[in-house]
């Protein structure tokens, strides 16, 4: 896949040397403004196909509301706009958990999300809260 985040850094390979190991730049950017959390609410947009995904993304760029979105296109059982709700640290997908847990927080009305594939299929998410 190209870019599969939105947030992805501009501007060189500077945090590529901080000391985090293996960590990529999204990591370490991450990683550097978001204080710990054991829970997060988070909604997403699951589509088996990787075109319908690209669909939905579409839509998100074009200004669409990312629970409208949801509603039209994701393809499991939270309807409520994917909405999945509070969930603890451990309870979500390992990539899908990865991926939310590095994403600052946002509204539906302007969503900051990240693009990612689990054994479920392809996710857009966005992160509601953390604590």
């Amino acid at each position: 896949m190209a870019p599969s985040k939105k947030l992805a850094t501009k501007g060189g390979d500077k945090s590529k040397d901080q000391g985090k190991g293996s960590a990529s730049k999204d990591e370490n950017a991450g990683a550097s403004k978001l204080k710990a959390a054991t829970a997060i609410n988070t909604r997403h947009i699951l589509c088996e196909k990787h075109s319908k995904k690209e669909e939905a993304l579409t839509k998100l760029r074009d200004g669409a509301k990312f629970d409208e979105v949801a509603r039209d296109f994701s393809e499991d059982k939270a309807r409520q706009g994917g909405s999945l709700g509070w969930k603890v640290r451990g309870s979500l997908d390992a990539a899908y958990e990865k991926a939310a847990y590095e994403l600052e927080p946002s509204t539906t009305g302007n969503p900051k999300y990240v693009e990612v594939k689990s054994q479920h299929g392809y996710h857009i998410i966005m992160v509601e809260g953390r604590r």
